[in-house]
């Protein structure tokens, strides 16, 4: 006989006792609930005959498949573990026909389990704390994402490659308000803080410092809510770059160095050393410290064998040396040591030239044309040809870094403002920083 389960009651009282007419039902429920949990493979649930009858017939040893338990509960308003619990009545025909033999048996039975020891309702708890949204194919797909953005940065810029950070980040939100083990969650908290942490970056570039602040702080945030200290130092760092290029440089020094405090000797430190302190403190204009700083990181460098090459701007991954010495050019800038500068510059030269990176080609360029016009016999025409070769480089995807250092060249160039080559490149910078994001960026410097 079948066991009299609250689902089959239910049912029975919904007039949902025939496969048919229980599998539309079941179907529109499954629709609503993938609409409202913004989950669209519940919409593709169906039940067989099979199922519905062992269901209704309250023929189970396990619960079913969590997604089906989901759809269930949306329907009937009730927990799957009170659905496929027996449905006691006192009052109900079949007691009244038991005969006496029976009523004795029942009462020389065993004492019940307590409602805790329910074997069904023991399943569904574990069901549910094992439960998850999010499965391993929907983890790799945001992992590739992130790294697909990262990988195609320096060619598509940040206004192409946003959205696309976007999306990843607010379906990582979205995941993590539903349900999932610890595993799954962390690796889910682990791709918002990077989505999170690129978005910041790329707030950078577009010259919106607010903006970049409240990413990285985010990143920063939710990275040391899993122990995930990778993230949590590249966050800092990014957060410190960020602070420089709104001319932060004591903030950006000090959010760099307590990030390099917590872990000295972590590989992420070569990029808080080279790219927060030494550039920071070049504007600051101590000498000795960007000096220790910059042999600091390099001393790190060799002790995790990074790439020789110039790694990109916005990877995860530890600096290269390559990088290292550009940022270590840009300090020297700060400091007019014009013969650090060129020599610099003259050691990284055939990296940089042969990278992908049309914005380091263009950064190096700028540097280098600022430290020409220092010296004491200043090459005006060659370092106005570096500037206009800056300004092409970076065409139409122009970031902050470029626009401020193109600026700053043109405002330096300007003692020889009637020299044909300074002319030339200020007419050339004009143009180039009339787009709309070059104007954006200069709304945002002012």
């Amino acid at each position: 006989m079948p066991r009299t389960t609250l689902l089959r009651q239910l049912l029975q009282q919904r007039h949902l006792t025939t496969h048919e007419a229980f599998a539309a039902q079941y179907e529109r429920a499954a629709a609503r609930l993938a609409e409202l949990d913004r989950d669209p493979r519940l919409a593709s649930l169906q039940v067989s005959p099979r199922q519905f009858d062992r269901w209704y017939g309250g023929e189970l040893l396990t619960l079913p498949r969590p997604d089906a338990c989901r759809v269930l509960e949306h329907m009937l308003g009730r927990p799957v573990s009170e659905l496929f619990s027996t449905a006691y009545d006192g009052d109900s025909a079949h007691d009244r026909d038991e005969g006496p033999s029976t009523r004795r048996q029942v009462t020389s039975a065993p004492p019940p389990r307590e409602d805790d020891e329910n074997p069904l309702d023991i399943v569904a708890q574990t069901r549910q704390l094992t439960g998850s949204n999010t499965d391993d194919a929907t983890l790799a797909f945001l992992d590739s994402s992130l790294e697909g953005i990262a990988s195609r940065y320096e060619q598509d810029g940040p206004y192409a490659l946003r959205p696309q950070a976007r999306q990843v980040r607010q379906l990582a939100h979205t995941l993590l308000n539903g349900r999932q083990p610890p595993r799954t969650r962390r690796d889910l908290f682990r791709v918002a803080a990077r989505a999170s942490g690129l978005l910041g970056y790329m707030a950078v570039n577009t010259g919106d410092f607010a903006l970049s602040e409240a990413y990285c702080t985010e990143a920063r945030d939710l990275s040391r809510e899993i122990g995930d200290l990778d993230t949590d130092l590249w966050a800092c760092g990014t957060l410190s770059f960020s602070l420089y290029y709104a001319g932060r440089y004591d903030e950006a020094d000090a959010c760099a160095a307590a990030a390099v405090e917590r872990a000295p000797r972590h590989a992420q430190c070569i990029r808080l050393l080279a790219n927060g302190r030494a550039r920071a403190l070049g504007k600051t204009g101590d000498r000795r410290a960007v000096e220790q700083t910059i042999g600091q990181a390099l001393r790190l460098s060799d002790l995790h064998e990074v790439p020789v090459g110039l790694t990109s701007c916005i990877s995860f991954e530890p600096y290269g040396r390559a990088r290292t010495l550009a940022n270590a050019v840009t300090s020297h800038v700060a400091l007019v040591n014009t013969t650090q500068v060129l020599r610099n510059a003259e050691h990284i030269d055939d990296l940089v030239e042969h990278s992908t990176s049309s914005w380091s080609r263009s950064l190096v360029r700028l540097d280098v044309a600022t430290a020409l016009l220092q010296q004491c016999t200043p090459d005006i025409d060659q370092a106005m040809a570096l500037g206009r070769e800056a300004l092409q480089l970076c065409g139409e995807t122009p970031i902050s870094s470029v626009y401020q250092r193109s600026r700053d060249l043109h405002e330096q160039a300007g003692p020889w403002r009637d020299h044909p080559a300074v002319r030339d490149y200020g007419d050339e910078f004009r143009t180039w920083s009339s787009q709309p994001a070059a104007l954006a960026m200069a709304s945002s410097a002012s």
